[in-house]
């Protein structure tokens, strides 16, 4: 007797479940390539060019947690968070509520932001590809920079205090300048690693990458001026 065909159901299922597999493995490969932003840049860079489905979207959860850890690093050094407490008083608590609700907006807004900029930049000079890879090359490019928010959290924590979030107090003079010129070395680390994904991933050269580079630094520059101008 010949077995029994299988239900629709059965095999939708089934094609579900080979699915899963697949598209854990690939988000296993891309957490263990995400160290790799720092040591061996191209690795990512070329796996980057990978343009299936399955593996595109397995990029998410790692490209989610550099754009919560960038978008922190980054609120904390902005001057409004510099200014924060000067008319409130918040404890531990609320201040780390708020600060990571603002992460969220920050690095929410510099990965679409950045992204579609360097998507812009990108295509100025002859890449004809979506805007979804141009984001993703940003995501991982700003590890560098998202890391700073360590040695941020470990000065305020065991050095400034709350005199982080307002105007005066300890963190005034050399120790605030210190760790903002920490944040930017990592953030220039961070521009070098855009310039190695856009020749590495996309194939430009470097005449192609300084192009790409200055278009989209212009238009992060207007969006950065636009509001004040209103």
């Amino acid at each position: 007797m010949s077995d029994p065909k299988a239900k629709p159901g059965e095999i939708a299922d089934a094609e579900a479940w080979v699915g899963s597999d697949a598209a854990q493995i690939r988000a296993r490969a891309w957490w263990r390539l995400l160290p790799r932003v720092l040591t061996r840049p191209r690795d990512v860079f070329v796996a980057l060019r990978e343009e299936d489905e399955v593996d595109v979207d397995a990029r998410s959860e790692p490209i989610l947690l550099v754009v919560l850890l960038a978008g922190a690093a980054g609120i904390l050094l902005t001057p409004a968070w510099a200014t924060l407490l000067d008319e409130q008083s918040l404890d531990w608590l609320v201040l780390a509520v708020v600060t990571f609700i603002g992460a969220l907006f920050y690095g929410t807004a510099g990965y679409f932001l950045l992204g579609l900029a360097m998507w812009l930049g990108a295509r100025a000079v002859g890449v004809d590809k979506r805007a979804r890879p141009s984001r993703q090359l940003v995501a991982f490019a700003a590890l560098p920079f998202a890391l700073s928010l360590f040695p941020t959290v470990a000065a305020i924590v065991f050095g400034f205090g709350y005199d982080w979030f307002k105007t005066g107090g300890g963190d005034d003079g050399t120790g605030r300048v210190v760790v903002l010129g920490i944040a930017f070395a990592l953030a220039a680390w961070s521009v070098g690693l855009v310039a190695l994904g856009l020749r590495t991933t996309f194939g430009l050269p470097w005449r192609g990458v300084a192009g790409a580079l200055a278009l989209a630094a212009v238009i992060v520059a207007a969006i950065a001026v636009l509001p004040s101008r209103l």
